[in-house]
């Protein structure tokens, strides 16, 4: 009996035993997984904003006249950011596409269409210089088309630019200077810039080197080696409306020096409450390889906002 007694005991103690290990184990482990998770994510903040705007027109016996409009834009706007200690690594990500259809037209146009990822590795130099590598790279998400009227009066539409064509990769080494998120500054003097195109955009019959984008004949890819030189902006104008501003300049070395491409973007959101905002977006670019004079787009609208 005696026996059998203290079987039971050494039973009982040894269950409890068990049972504390185990709970000691499981807290262990749960603690020695939220280091891991605080050591991966020491460092790292994003932010993001996903965006609908509509704009709509409609006209009955309007005597001063108009047409019958309706426009949508689909967007993102993504930073990520990385510092620790002498170490910081920012991302951009903007996309953006829009169309808009009108009664009378034929064709549905697009009013925005664009992908930009922009990317600038740094390490510390001295006070809030860094030494960097950047990668900047854009283009578009569909065809695009120059629209004409044929002999009937009838509008038509020529293909002109595709995803990927063009499509441009900027990199090189300099110095960044970051005095917080919201103001940055990036320099490079040694950057290789590479247009991409389509080869069958430059394998027409009569083609002349340098008309699409500054590609040659029967070539899809177009070399330069320039200055670059970016800033980032964003303030607060007053409360509830932010104010975004990016501007990129480039010159090349190689050709025609004194053409310094720009590419400047505006975007101004004006917040109603947590989920609808008014947003203005205006950008103005000039590269003579593209176009001989200044492209610039302009879009008002009201819509849906999502942070994330």
């Amino acid at each position: 009996m005696k026996k059998v007694l203290c079987a039971a005991v050494t039973l009982v103690f040894s269950g409890l035993w068990a049972q504390n290990t185990e709970k000691e184990l499981v807290k262990k482990t749960e603690e020695a997984v939220k280091v891991l998770q605080d050591t991966v994510h020491r460092g790292w903040k994003s932010k993001g904003q996903f965006t609908f705007l509509v704009n709509q027109a409609s006209f009955n016996n309007w005597v001063a006249g108009g047409e019958n409009n309706i426009a949508g834009t689909l967007g993102v706007n993504y930073d990520l950011n990385y510092k620790r200690k002498d170490l910081t690594w920012d991302t951009k990500i903007v996309g953006a596409y829009g169309l808009i259809k009108t009664k009378n037209a034929d064709f549905e146009k697009k009013t925005d269409d664009r992908l930009e990822i922009n990317s600038v590795l740094g390490t510390k130099a001295f006070g809030e210089w860094y030494y960097s590598f950047f990668v900047n790279f854009r283009t578009q998400f569909t065809k695009g088309f120059i629209y004409e009227k044929d002999a009937d009066g009838k509008e038509i539409r020529t293909e002109n630019t595709n995803i990927f064509s063009p499509a441009y990769l900027t990199f090189g080494p300099g110095l960044f200077w970051k005095k917080n998120d919201n103001l940055k500054i990036n320099l490079a003097p040694l950057t290789s810039k590479m247009t991409f195109v389509d080869k069958k955009y430059t394998e027409v019959p009569g083609y002349i080197d340098g008309a699409y984008f500054g590609v040659d004949a029967n070539k899809s890819l177009r070399y330069e080696l320039g200055l670059y030189a970016s800033t980032y902006y964003k303030f607060d104008l007053m409360k509830n409306v932010a104010v975004e501003n990016i501007l990129n300049l480039y010159t090349n070395y190689l050709q025609e020096p004194q053409n310094v491409d720009m590419d400047y973007s505006l975007a101004v959101v004006m917040k109603v409450n947590k989920y609808l905002s008014a947003n203005i977006a205006f950008q103005a670019i000039y590269d003579d390889n593209a176009f001989n004079g200044f492209q610039t787009r302009q879009i008002f609208g009201l819509g849906g906002t999502i942070d994330f």
